[in-house]
């Protein structure tokens, strides 16, 4: 799935993506570090990989997307 990078952190190296239809989605720290970034800039277009459904929803990975 892909989104785009809102809010990032680096002390925590957590933040959130918005979804294409404008949901946020917030991340923490362990799928950051799944996806081997070392920063990230609002903006930036990012795949996600995402488990659960509905409030359980949650992201496991954050990546660059490439073209």
């Amino acid at each position: 799935m892909q989104a785009t990078a809102y809010t990032y952190d680096e002390t925590t190296r957590a933040g959130s993506v918005l979804l294409d239809d404008g949901t946020p989605l917030p991340f923490d720290a362990a799928a950051f570090d799944a996806g081997g970034l070392l920063l990230l800039r609002p903006g930036q277009r990012v795949r996600i990989e995402v488990a659960g459904e509905g409030d359980a929803r949650r992201i496991t990975l954050v990546t660059l997307q490439t073209l």
